[in-house]
């Protein structure tokens, strides 16, 4: 059992910085590929970003290559998720999951889920 915990949202102006941050809790998510997905108001949950186990690959959405960036600290047993260049259509809830296998753009492929933090981009 890996227990996520998401940090670092809350509202900010558009063209400004957050970075977000996933921990696992009580365990070790080494072996795990983590994803971060976000869900807006009214829409489904979509994909955002992707790293595998070492850092070694990483994916991302359309909509936020350039701007966003995944990385992970295996020894602090945390995933980032550094967004630049904030837009209002960023606003969404941020979730971070982990998938034992290799990773996915697809979240019933994932295992473990936190609950999730909110990022607001005032216009």
């Amino acid at each position: 059992q890996v227990q996520l915990v998401e940090s670092g949202g809350g509202l900010v102006q558009a063209g400004g910085s957050l970075r977000l941050s996933c921990a696992a809790v009580g365990s070790t998510f080494i072996s795990f590929a983590i994803g971060w997905f976000r869900q807006a108001p009214g829409k489904e949950r979509e994909f955002v970003a992707q790293i595998s186990w070492n850092g070694g690959s990483t994916y991302y959405a359309d909509s936020v290559k350039g701007r966003f960036t995944i990385s992970r600290d295996n020894a602090k047993n945390t995933v980032y998720l550094q967004m630049n260049t904030l837009k209002p259509e960023d606003t969404a809830v941020y979730y971070c999951a982990a998938d034992q296998n290799s990773g996915s753009y697809y979240e019933d492929e994932y295992d473990y889920w936190g609950q999730g933090t909110q990022v607001t981009v005032s216009s």
